[in-house]
């Protein structure tokens, strides 16, 4: 008598040949994992052209929505339709069993690629959008003449605060291992959006943000104000971190944005938790947490509301918004993409969760661009300022160089 062994597959077995099939569906497709939980989910998207959706967010179908930094001219997000799903538990071992139909289907009629393979498939990748490499000579040049711009310009009554960003270009090693890699920064970041999106011809990108944009389930709305920065140190970095006054107003500036959206649209009724300090990885950040009952307000698609105000918060852009934006799209020198854009899960297993994209790297050539900003006030140090970008593209950075980091 034959007996069939249902063979069980590790969390890096799995992630590998869900990577594999959107890799090689020519569709679009993401993989995440939400702050304080155990569960990986993917979304795929066959379709081979990307799709773009108004931001009528409580009218979408289940899916992601990724949006960039700047409007875009039609005002839409691009969307990955949850025309395929999967979720599982890290940690819980899957039988070949216990995967989707489709995956299983897929799986059945193709080879087995190698981690190698995949780096190979992304560095095949077509873009429209590329960042153009300078010499990080340059680079620290040209930010530090940023910050001090952004500086005379605050003391110019012309801004509040501003928020300039560089980029920093790495090599993708040849042993570079993306499932892993995903994993490594879901068991470094346990408090971070652990996520990798990939759209045809637009881009492929890794993250791992600290921040929620907005938040909705059942009838509570969250958005939270993350600012001031700097890096975790002793044994009890919590206890022990004092902020400087530069640090305590730059924070207080982004909740004081919320506060002025609320009453834009006349909502008084909110709950506000803060500030405190926060840990997301080896840095430590300011928090504060916003709470709305949706129905009790009467505002059923606050959700959609919000995302429109709030995008892009003054912890990415700077204050006045209008001006802030202005300012970095006339002197920041790159195009930011989807960084600093928005993304998240939309309308699945009834919440939504869109997280401002932080902490990121765009993959194309071989190659990894990581991208990282710093919030400049009248108080700002331009020379702290690269060195908290340069702590900044280190969360996401050694973790490609090295992916057992």
């Amino acid at each position: 008598m034959h007996t069939n062994v249902a063979t069980n597959h590790t969390n890096t077995e799995i992630l590998q040949l869900l990577l594999q099939l959107g890799m090689t569906s020519g569709g679009s497709f993401a993989i995440w994992r939400k702050p304080k939980t155990n569960n990986i989910e993917i979304v795929l998207d066959e379709t081979t052209i990307p799709v773009k959706v108004d931001l009528s967010i409580e009218k979408l179908d289940p899916g992601f929505i990724v949006h960039p930094f700047a409007d875009q001219m039609d005002k839409k997000a691009y969307f990955i339709k949850a025309n395929k799903y999967f979720s599982f538990e890290l940690d819980n071992p899957l039988a070949t069993a216990d995967l989707p139909e489709w995956a299983k289907i897929q799986l059945t009629n193709q080879k087995r690629l190698s981690p190698n393979a995949i780096r190979d498939l992304l560095s095949k990748q077509t873009l429209t959008h590329k960042t153009k490499t300078s010499k990080s000579s340059e680079e620290k040049a040209h930010f530090i003449q940023l910050v001090k711009k952004g500086i005379e310009a605050i003391q110019q009554k012309q801004l509040e605060k501003v928020v300039p960003a560089r980029t920093k270009t790495i090599s993708i090693p040849l042993d570079f291992n993306l499932g892993s890699t995903l994993l490594n920064l879901m068991d470094s970041y346990p408090n971070a959006f652990i996520n990798f999106f990939h759209l045809p011809h637009v881009g492929t990108w890794i993250g791992a943000s600290p921040e929620t944009l907005i938040e909705t389930k059942g009838d509570t709305f969250y958005t939270m104000s993350l600012a001031g920065t700097q890096k975790a140190s002793g044994d009890n970095p919590l206890k022990s971190v004092a902020w400087t006054q530069k640090e305590i107003e730059e924070q207080a500036l982004v909740s004081r944005y919320i506060v002025a959206c609320f009453k834009k649209i006349r909502l008084r009724e909110y709950e506000e938790h803060g500030p405190k300090t926060v840990m997301a990885g080896n840095l430590l950040h300011l928090r504060s947490d916003f709470r709305i009952n949706m129905q009790e307000t009467g505002f059923p698609e606050l959700g959609s509301i919000m995302l429109e105000l709030l995008h892009p918060t003054s912890a990415v852009c700077g204050m006045p918004r209008r001006e802030a934006h202005d300012f970095l799209q006339e002197f920041e020198g790159f195009d930011r993409s989807f960084y600093s854009g928005f993304l998240g899960s939309v309308n699945i297993q009834g919440s939504t969760s869109i997280y401002v994209n932080l902490r990121t790297a765009s993959l194309h050539d071989d190659q990894a661009t990581l991208y990282a900003g710093a919030g400049v006030t009248e108080d700002s140090d331009p020379e702290k300022e690269w060195e908290e970008t340069e702590l900044k593209c280190q969360i996401i950075g050694r973790f490609i160089q090295n992916p057992s980091a």
